[in-house]
This record gives C-alpha cells, structure tokens and sequence, in this order.
C-alpha cells in the first residue's frame, strides 16, 4: 500500500486501540492514509475500515489505499462530525474511532491551498474546496473587533488587537505574504523575534475559523463516543492546546466517578465512570520521531476505553 505519507505517532496509537482480525474502525481524517495502513493491517481481511475525510483531494488518495487494503474499506467525503452521524444513523457501533486532528502535511505542501505562511499563495485555508467561506473572506470582511476576537480564541495571540487592527488598514489582502507582513507590523519589534514564527498563532487561528474545527471537534467526540459499544476504544491525535484541552476535559469527565461534595462522608451519587483512561498524560512522539518529522514535534495522543453506557439523570 501507498507508504510515503508518515503519520504521526503511529505505533502508539495502534498499540492504544489494539486492534483485532474481524473488527471494525472507523478513520475521522483519512489525510494520506498513513495511520489508516497501519489500522488496516491488523484488522485483516474480514475486518471494516471506514474512514472519513472532507478534503475533495483525499478521494484520489483514498482509492489507491483502498485497492491494496487487506480490509473491507470505505470513505465517506464529509466533515467528520457529519460522517460520524451518518454513520451513526446506520446503526454502526465501531471497535475504535480515532482522530489525527488539525491539517494534514499534504495539505501545508500543496502551497496553493494557503495554509503556510512559508509560500506565497492565495488567502484560502479550505479544508473542503467545495465550501464558500475562505481565509480572503474573513481577512477582508470580518469587522475588525470580531478579527481581533478570533485571533485571541483561536490562536491564542498576545497582539492580536495590533494586528487586527493593521489587517484592516491594509484591506484588500490577496496573498498569504500580504498576511504575512501586516501580522508582523501589527507586532512590537521585540515579538517578531524568539518564539517560532511571528504569523503561527494567527494563520492557525484563521485555518480554524474558516474550517469551524473546533466546532466540529465539540460535536464529534460525543457523537464518536455514543456509536462505541461497551469495550470500544476512542483515540484523537491533536497539535495544539486548544484541540488537547477539548479531547482531555472529554475524556476526563467519563473517567470520572463520584461527583459528591467533598464535605459528604459518603458517596450518595452512586456515579460510576464510564470511561477508563488509557493515557494518564499524553503521548508525545520520541526523539527519533521528531528528528525524521519535525511535524510531530507538537504532537499529543490521548485515547480511552468505554467501561459502561452513560446513565441519564433521574434514571
């Protein structure tokens, strides 16, 4: 099968679904197929592979994985909150669901797609090219207060008044280097300096605006969550805090029991986790992975397994 995306943290996340001969799986961002190869491989030929993926261009990558897969395999071409519900209106109860979150490193090499801000490339960011709203349209259009505001929730940018603010003087921007060159004028000269890249936290936080990621991050887990039987397994692989803080406050709260005041001497809840965590803190790629993929260097892995379906209150 087709080996020359490398996915991220790939052994240890197969090693946290363990996945068996004959079961079923389902891939939420297909990308290049790296992390689905590996998946494929241990579920075997009669095991089910579904995955999901909203970019137009995973299609064509998706078909040469699935005609050398060892499993049953099939896409659906959808944002994978959307895929997870269609799935889940099938009456699918998959073994493991699992999450490679953020853009894929097909997607940042392809330049015209404008997701780096190292090539100069029209203002797009669209994770599906079918979608009407672009990176031009919220750089140019958004009023200046609501830029502001999606720079500091999205990105966690310490100046993002400045820039919101230079972004607007500036309009009409067309290219990701135009971008570019208003974020750092919108900076003190000290900021530009140190810390990475002075336009990182504002192309992530325009990339997240424009493909509602966090959104469809906030439905998903629920939805994924609900679809696994007792048993199943739920893995999501994130590359920045806003993603990690999202899957760790989700799994965390179904591995928690008890929620009784501290000051009851006894548990009169009789709340029971639901879920058992299988990575305590999250999994971080090894020396030897970020030297080959400087990629994963961000990378965290969490993953938990369904101990028993939720109890509705007053049930």
């Amino acid at each position: 099968m087709p080996t020359e995306h490398k996915p991220v943290l790939a052994p240890e996340l197969v090693a946290l679904l363990a996945p068996e001969p004959g079961q079923t799986a389902i891939d939420c961002t297909f990308g290049g197929g790296g992390h689905a190869r590996h998946v494929a491989e241990a579920l075997g030929p009669k095991g089910t592979l579904v995955c999901i993926d909203r970019d137009p261009a995973a299609e064509a990558r998706f078909e040469a994985f699935a005609a050398e897969a060892p499993c049953a395999t099939r896409l659906l071409s959808a944002d994978f909150a959307a895929g997870l519900r269609t799935l889940g209106g099938e009456g699918i109860h998959p073994d493991m669901v699992y999450m490679d979150l953020g853009m894929s490193s097909m997607q940042i090499d392809a330049w015209e797609r404008g997701f780096s801000y190292s090539y100069d490339a029209p203002l797009d960011m669209r994770m599906d090219t079918r979608q009407q709203l672009s990176a031009a349209d919220i750089v140019n259009e958004w009023p200046e207060a609501r830029l502001a505001q999606a720079l500091r929730r999205f990105g966690e940018e310490r100046y993002a008044g400045g820039i919101a603010r230079e972004i607007a003087r500036r309009r009409p921007l067309t290219t990701t280097s135009e971008l570019v060159d208003a974020i750092k004028a919108g900076m003190p000269a000290s900021a530009r300096f140190g810390g990475g890249h002075p336009a990182k936290r504002t192309f992530q936080a325009i990339r997240i605006a424009v493909n509602g990621e966090l959104d469809s991050l906030e439905d998903a887990l629920p939805t994924a969550w609900g679809m696994l039987p007792v048993g199943g397994r739920l893995a999501a692989i994130s590359f920045h805090s806003l993603e990690d803080r999202r899957v760790k406050r989700f799994m965390a709260e179904r591995a928690r029991g008890c929620v009784c005041p501290p000051e009851l001497p006894v548990c009169v809840c009789g709340r029971e986790p639901e879920a058992e965590l299988l990575t305590r803190r999250a999994v971080a790629p090894g020396p030897d992975e970020m030297a080959a993929n400087p990629r994963s260097k961000s990378a965290h892995l969490r993953a938990a397994v369904k101990l028993a379906e939720p109890v509705e209150a007053g049930a």
